[in-house]
């Protein structure tokens, strides 16, 4: 892909990010990433957990970079609108292979990542920020960088200091040159009006129980709303309830829902 095609996306994608809200129903295939686009998706972007399912991986950091860089090009080439990847924490405690990696996906056609801290310590995924922007530059390439902290997921702070920790950490990431700020697991509008009012990081939280609906998180400053794994588990759900009524019967039930009629997303 052209880097002039690849600006234009990327260009695109951050001023999805100025206003309203941008709902991310994650992918976690080019089937899955064709089929979002299909049904209206402004961008794609996609779970690290389906990614890493699909592909025969436990979720958390075990996927090979060039697996995830072969899957990722196969999603820029089947899509259209701007993609954003799931790399967890970059697959590598090393900055310098982090950068590496992130340059790839660049140059595959990806416009944005997602780089979390988990339970690492915030300095760190601060210095993997710091390189793969550099190495982008060196590339005379550009990427959205969304920071996921766990703060709220992993419980990482306190209870009643989460949005303090929340913060300390957003000034680290914003220092490094992120792009945005993600913060899986806050449910609360409060925190998040707190949160989006202390920082000019775009805010992005994740489809969870109990989320206020969509007008109040945008009226709280949010600006990016993920489904996270939660389609791709129904996906699996689904799939191994027909397979084991398939196995235990040799037929299947009718279906609940009607099959998309995928041929046609792939003319």
């Amino acid at each position: 892909m052209s880097k002039t095609s690849n600006k234009t996306k990327l260009n695109a994608f951050r001023a999805m990010h100025e206003s309203g809200l941008l709902l991310l129903a994650n992918a976690w295939d080019a089937g899955s990433a064709r089929l979002s686009e299909s049904l209206g998706a402004k961008a794609v972007a996609t779970t690290s957990a389906g990614m890493a399912w699909a592909a025969g991986y436990a979720d958390g950091n075990n996927m090979p970079p060039d697996l995830v860089v072969a899957i990722s090009q196969n999603i820029t080439r089947a899509v259209k609108v701007p993609v954003t990847i799931d790399i967890e924490g970059g697959y590598s405690s090393k900055p310098k292979e982090v950068g590496e990696l992130v340059v790839r996906l660049a140059e595959v056609g990806v416009v944005g990542v997602n780089l979390e801290d988990g339970e690492e310590p915030a300095e760190l995924l601060a210095k993997k920020i710091e390189a793969v922007k550099s190495a982008l530059s060196h590339a005379g390439l550009d990427i959205f960088v969304n920071a996921r902290t766990d703060v709220y997921l992993a419980g990482l702070a306190p209870e009643g200091e989460e949005v303090a920790e929340v913060l300390r950490r957003a000034k680290l990431y914003e220092k490094a040159g992120t792009d945005g700020l993600f913060v899986p697991g806050i449910t609360a509008l409060p925190e998040m009006r707190d949160i989006s009012g202390a920082t000019k990081l775009p805010l992005n939280v994740m489809a969870w129980g109990g989320l206020p609906a969509h007008d109040k998180l945008a009226a709280a400053g949010v600006r990016r709303l993920s489904a996270g794994a939660a389609i791709s588990g129904r996906v699996w759900a689904h799939t191994q309830a027909l397979t084991e009524q398939f196995l235990e019967e040799g037929k299947l039930g009718r279906s609940e829902l009607p099959s998309p009629d995928m041929q046609s997303l792939f003319g």
